[in-house]
């Protein structure tokens, strides 16, 4: 009871720290302004074919299929241009599409221009995802940061400082220790602010290919955001000998922008799903995507128990493809699990992705973490990691402790590349297996802890068998 107490108390803390570092909330600029999803009938007319995909995908995710036997189709063709086009002539603000879902993500001050929408032939249906609210609480801001970390955060016995039991319960040191440290490997970061990533020095050595934000309004920066991504990020990225080494430091990364903090609102899973388009097509092999919806601001229809499906709400069913493109995805359980709610929050119930849940350091439960099974029984979460307290970096410098399945996410993330790395040969869903294999629960996975701890050095001692009798049963 003391530790629970314990635990409670430092996230309230937190939660007040973070409230006191908020601005005043002002007058939103963008008000009235609405953004509506347009679902499109086809994709004929198009200047696009698979025949031809690198004029829409990269070399890199082309080969990415390839090498894993999995064919293009329609989802992965781009939204006809000529529709985009007729939509955009009613004056209107395109501010994306899906191609995915065949969807544009279209802007507007006067609804009035949607009767006109619906009566253009290409036009399925029209949903309202997103409505500006009165007023918002300015979050791009500028916060100091340490040029250092505290001398009292070095940890001489380790080389992994503070981090040292995240990667030591999951035995990820072992993949480290035959230099499997995510090199090659590429993972977009989808989250709703990178604070001071471009400024604080620990994060120099991170190797960030590029950045995009899908948010509308956009952000000046995304690295001055909340700095949530920034702690999800240090989790897999940062090498500090001695004071922190996260689980996967020599990957490549790409930070996404998707998450509005100014509102809960359903056209968060649009920028959700641009993202993890983007991450597909610009190559990248995993996807961290610590964030989950399931209720929506007063006046927006939230999601239901009974959708947990993995295909009923637009976010899930984004989700649920992404496997199908040859990437992993790793995904929050949510923290749903003291309250009303308790159960995974979407896109955590997605098919075929990785869903981690939280334990504390002695690996019990966490009490917050949400629960499954999904609606249509499947195991939820698929595992877990330390996340109550985590250790993490924040957007001030500083080695921290923060508690959430949001920062589990990540250090499971870090080692799936790990292991991918030393398992090229393996395929998104292979490797998705291998970890479940290796879970401290996998004789009797229930919808608390899932297949429970997974044991990475052991998950590749059995892919390197597998592929070995794969080799020779080959002739290679």
């Amino acid at each position: 009871m003391w530790r629970l107490f314990f635990l409670l108390t430092l996230f309230v803390l937190t939660g007040n720290s973070q409230a006191q570092e908020r601005a005043l909330k002002v007058r939103n600029k963008e008000c009235p302004s609405y953004i509506y999803r347009v679902t499109l009938t086809d994709k004929q007319n198009s200047p696009y074919s698979l025949e031809r995909p690198t004029r829409f995908l990269s070399k890199r995710s082309v080969e990415r299929r390839k090498r894993q036997g999995l064919p293009l189709d329609s989802t992965d063709l781009p939204v006809t241009p000529k529709y985009v086009r007729q939509i955009e002539s009613l004056n209107v603000n395109i501010l994306g599409t899906s191609r995915w879902n065949n969807t544009v993500l279209v802007q507007m001050k006067d609804t009035n221009e949607l009767s006109r929408i619906r009566q253009i032939g290409c036009v399925r249906n029209c949903r309202k995802v997103w409505q500006a609210p009165d007023s918002i609480e300015p979050t791009a801001l500028k916060t100091k940061y340490e040029e250092h970390f505290k001398e009292w955060d070095s940890v001489a016995t380790t080389p992994y400082g503070r981090a040292d039991s995240q990667i030591r319960t999951l035995n990820g040191q072992r993949l480290h220790d035959i230099n499997c440290m995510g090199e090659g490997m590429m993972i977009a970061v989808l989250d709703g602010g990178f604070k001071n990533v471009n400024r604080i020095p620990a994060f120099e050595k991170v190797d960030i290919r590029g950045t995009r934000d899908f948010v509308y309004p956009a952000s000046p920066s995304i690295y001055y955001e909340i700095d949530h991504g920034t702690k999800v990020l240090s989790t897999m990225a940062i090498q500090e000998t001695h004071y922190y080494i996260g689980t996967a430091p020599k990957a490549s990364y790409w930070l996404l922008r998707c998450e509005d903090a100014h509102s809960e609102q359903e056209v968060e899973e649009d920028y959700w799903a641009m993202a993890a388009e983007f991450a597909d097509s610009v190559g990248c092999d995993l996807i961290n995507s610590s964030l989950g919806y399931n209720n929506f601001d007063k006046g927006h229809e939230s999601h239901q128990l009974w959708q947990l499906d993995g295909h009923s709400t637009f976010i899930s069913r984004s989700a649920s493809l992404v496997a199908k493109k040859g990437m992993i995805l790793i995904n929050s359980a949510g923290n749903s699990g003291m309250g009303p709610w308790k159960k995974l929050t979407f896109p955590a119930d997605a098919e075929d992705c990785l869903t981690v849940g939280a334990v504390t350091d002695l690996l019990t439960h966490a009490p917050f973490s949400s629960i499954g099974p999904t609606q249509d029984g499947r195991v939820k979460p698929d595992i877990v990691a330390i996340g109550s307290p985590a250790t993490i970096v924040t957007g001030r410098g500083t080695v921290a402790q923060d508690m959430g399945t949001s920062f589990a996410a990540p250090i499971i993330c870090g080692l799936t590349a790990c292991l991918w790395q030393a398992l090229p040969d393996k395929t998104a869903l292979e490797i998705m297996e291998l970890v479940r294999e290796t879970g401290s629960n996998k004789q009797h996975p229930d919808n608390i802890t899932g297949y429970g701890v997974p044991n990475f050095w052991r998950a590749y001692m059995i892919g390197n068998v597998d592929s070995g009798e794969w080799r020779v049963n080959h002739g290679k």
